[in-house]
């Protein structure tokens, strides 16, 4: 395992983190046996960064359980998240980061995330209640080592974020076919200029890149010319990990089979390894993947911002997904890309025709046209009643807790 040496904390952590939202399951029920096997089996083979969040179920508690078991605490560097869309309040911060360390059987994390920050306005928000103070309380007494944030939104609201606050991490999603979405490439180069480690998210977006089903015939074919021994996912963790401003890529592997994989790769790839003909073949790829998309979108950004708060590549990556996606989890990425669980600007649907987008797309899209099919396919009927019904019952449930 090569690791990579934190330039904030001076950890050495392995390249190669354990996503631990997904678990192996038999019969629909999550199989503990083999989870509490793979964990150990990742440890003792030289992972060392392990993550989670407050509302990956009965992800937190399970881990405790191992690690409490086999006495693995000091062995790894343990990662959750503060649900930030759930803090209402100074106290709620304590409520549920005490109910982390419960769950994880400790009483310190080594890397505390501010759970889907996805704009400045978020993050001012808990500012203005006093997350500073109570983070700065945290850690001068040990109990926050290092902070950071995970981010769903757009490219340049992750870079005013960055700026708000000399953090010691940050997480975004990216993959090859990411490099223009989120944060991005040019997000990722941002943070790297400030110092800041970058880890990685979602390297597979799901399994989407590693299964060849689900992959377009034409990308199977291009990667089986190259090379027909290499799989998918070698090929895109390959890419990644050519990447000099990454610090760490997190899989979520819920098979043995995906660990011993992951770790060869892990042992073996570099920054600036991948020979011009290997990144040639990813290049092939991308074109390959966007002769799918029914949106002809590059993700320039150049759209942006949308006057309205409109997501516009969001939505098209999404919907161009639907290709070769299910549609949950088209659906629940939508929902992460439009922050709909906050406000219901960054929807498809709430684009007025303004048409100012289309000024400057160098695509020629009929963007306000495109974001009425988005709508259509991706919004189905009651989807905003439902998304508010969920705001109303996240706030409600925070003013119980308040006593309000």
């Amino acid at each position: 395992m090569q690791y990579h040496t934190d330039p904030k904390s001076g950890n050495e952590l392995s390249v190669l983190g354990f996503g631990c939202m997904r678990f192996p399951r038999v019969r629909g029920k999550i199989d503990f046996a083999e989870f509490e096997r793979m964990f150990v089996n990742a440890v003792n083979s030289g992972i060392n960064y392990f993550d989670t969040a407050f509302i990956y179920q009965n992800s937190e508690e399970m881990m405790g359980r191992i690690i409490s078991k086999h006495n693995l605490r000091k062995k790894i560097f343990l990662a959750t998240k503060l649900p930030i869309f759930l803090c209402k309040n100074y106290k709620d911060f304590d409520n549920y980061f005490e109910k982390s360390l419960a769950r994880l059987q400790t009483d310190y994390i080594d890397y505390y995330l501010m759970h889907r920050v996805a704009t400045p306005e978020q993050w001012q928000k808990l500012c203005d209640i006093g997350i500073e103070k109570w983070i700065d309380e945290k850690q001068s007494l040990g109990k926050i080592k290092q902070l950071g944030f995970s981010f769903h939104g757009k490219r340049d609201d992750f870079c005013k974020i960055i700026d708000m606050r000399n953090w010691d991490f940050t997480m975004i999603q990216y993959n090859y076919l990411d490099i223009n979405n989120q944060a991005g490439i040019a997000g990722l180069k941002y943070a790297y200029s400030k110092n800041i480690p970058v880890f990685i998210m979602e390297p597979l977006l799901g399994g989407r890149l590693s299964n060849p089903k689900r992959l377009p015939p034409k990308v199977r074919d291009i990667m089986k010319e190259a090379n027909p021994d290499r799989s998918p996912a070698n090929w895109a963790l390959s890419w990644l990990w050519n990447h000099p401003e990454i610090s760490l890529v997190l899989s979520g592997m819920s098979r043995q089979s995906d660990i011993d994989e992951n770790i060869k790769l892990a042992e073996i790839c570099t920054p600036n390894s991948m020979s011009p003909q290997e990144i040639e073949v990813i290049e092939k790829v991308i074109e390959a993947f966007g002769e799918t998309n029914e949106i002809p979108c590059t993700g320039c950004n150049y759209c942006m911002p949308c006057p309205r708060g409109v997501n516009i590549v969001g939505s098209f990556t999404c919907y161009n997904n639907l290709a070769f996606s299910r549609k949950f989890s088209v659906l629940r990425r939508y929902i992460q890309e439009t922050g709909v669980l906050a406000t219901e600007k960054g929807l498809a649907s709430s684009c007025n025709g303004c048409k100012q987008c289309e000024k400057h797309c160098p695509q020629s899209i009929k963007i306000s046209e495109e974001l009425k099919k988005v709508s259509k396919r991706i919004e189905p009927f009651g989807f905003r009643a439902l998304m508010r019904a969920v705001r109303f019952f996240m706030k409600a449930k925070s003013n119980k807790k308040q006593g309000k």
